[in-house]
């Protein structure tokens, strides 16, 4: 059991850490990650990463994991965070609103990845339920804590996913308080708490660019990335050092790699990655749901099959049956992506493409800053 550190012993180390800070981690630690995906409970698992890093992936994030259960609960532990010698670099992001729980986590895990980042940015119900999360954005005090206890008594360095506040200023400080508690880099979701479900709308690349001005260390970007040409369009208008993905991610693992693969391509792909590291069928479930849903509606007996699946037998079982249905959509169409009447893409229902929460045209109508139509 790992004791418990006095306070002043947490805030202050006993020896001089010798690990890299700022651009030299982002560059060295890193390896000058600039195509990220995101941490997502249940769905950043090690296989879809590995999955992934074959499509582009630079860099990616652990699921987010409670820090107490963590570690109270072995099964827990076990069943949520395991990697390999291939899945680097990466960084494990925790949850936690105590500065000595989330060391103790964050201890476990130091030998196995590349950072530990503190997650201040979930807007669910469940993070303000359980005080954690963007639920903590007033709490300066204590995030002040909790980042100066990992970045003094870690091995590694502490990276914080953070999202912004309605006034531009205010996230600035917010995001120097961060720096000067110890953050060697900060991913900045540009959305506002309130900013979720049917409400999500646009995120601000503005805001993400004045907080790429106003620190010194490297920044992430987060939000508006639908398309392989939105990266680009992110780094140029906001200046930050990487763009990460969670849904694009999600609905196509090829999206840094600008490709639009067949959809059971990939299904195929991931459930043999899942047969060499064995994945929760909770966690497999999602992921063929997210891969399928341009043509699930088509297929509603595949789209109830899914739903009851029980093995992994089942699920490629599925997935051979929708490959032969698009297969044969593919050959008698052709899969050039058009443009509709006001101007969005028309991806073929066989390939891997990106979910639109809001109807293109709204988003065009609304566009934020640096926006293009694709």
């Amino acid at each position: 059991m790992i004791p418990r550190l006095p306070l002043g012993s947490v805030l202050a180390p006993k020896t001089p850490l010798n690990k890299p800070t700022g651009f030299e981690f982002w560059l060295k630690s890193l390896k000058g990650a600039r195509h990220v995906v995101a941490p997502m409970v249940d769905q950043s698992e090690e296989a879809w990463r590995m999955l992934s890093r074959r499509y582009g992936a630079q860099l990616c994030y652990t699921p987010m994991f409670h820090a107490r259960l963590f570690i109270e609960n072995q099964y827990y532990r076990e069943e949520q965070f395991t990697t390999n010698p291939e899945d680097r670099p990466l960084i494990t992001q925790f949850c936690a609103n105590d500065a000595e729980t989330l060391l103790k986590a964050a201890l476990l895990v130091e030998d196995k990845c590349d950072a530990v980042d503190l997650n201040i940015g979930c807007p669910q119900q469940i993070a303000k339920k359980g005080r954690y999360g963007s639920y903590l954005m007033e709490d300066w005090g204590l995030l002040k804590e909790m980042v100066n206890v990992l970045h003094n008594q870690l091995k590694i360095p502490v990276t914080c996913k953070i999202r912004i506040f309605p006034d531009t200023d205010k996230t600035i400080e917010y995001a120097q308080m961060l720096e000067d508690a110890g953050a060697q880099l900060l991913t900045v979701h540009g959305r506002i708490r309130e900013q979720k479900g049917h409400n999500t709308g646009l995120a601000d690349w503005e805001q993400i660019r004045r907080v790429r001005e106003a620190v010194s260390v490297p920044v992430f970007a987060n939000g508006n990335i639908l398309y392989h040409e939105d990266v680009q369009r992110c780094l140029d208008y906001t200046g930050v050092e990487g763009v990460m993905s969670a849904e694009g991610n999600l609905h196509n693992p090829a999206i840094f790699s600008g490709q639009f693969p067949p959809a059971w391509k990939v299904a195929q792909e991931y459930l043999e990655i899942c047969r060499t590291i064995p994945t929760r069928f909770h966690m497999i479930r999602p992921h063929l749901f997210k891969l399928f849903r341009p043509c699930l509606h088509m297929h509603t007996d595949m789209r109830d099959q899914l739903a009851r699946a029980k093995s992994m037998v089942h699920f490629e079982e599925i997935v051979q049956i929708l490959r032969h249905r698009l297969e044969e959509a593919a050959n008698n169409a052709s899969d050039e992506i058009a443009l509709d009447a006001s101007g969005g893409r028309v991806i073929p229902h066989w390939l891997c493409q990106p979910y639109l929460r809001a109807p293109l045209s709204e988003i065009i109508r609304r566009p934020f800053p640096g926006y293009q139509n694709p």
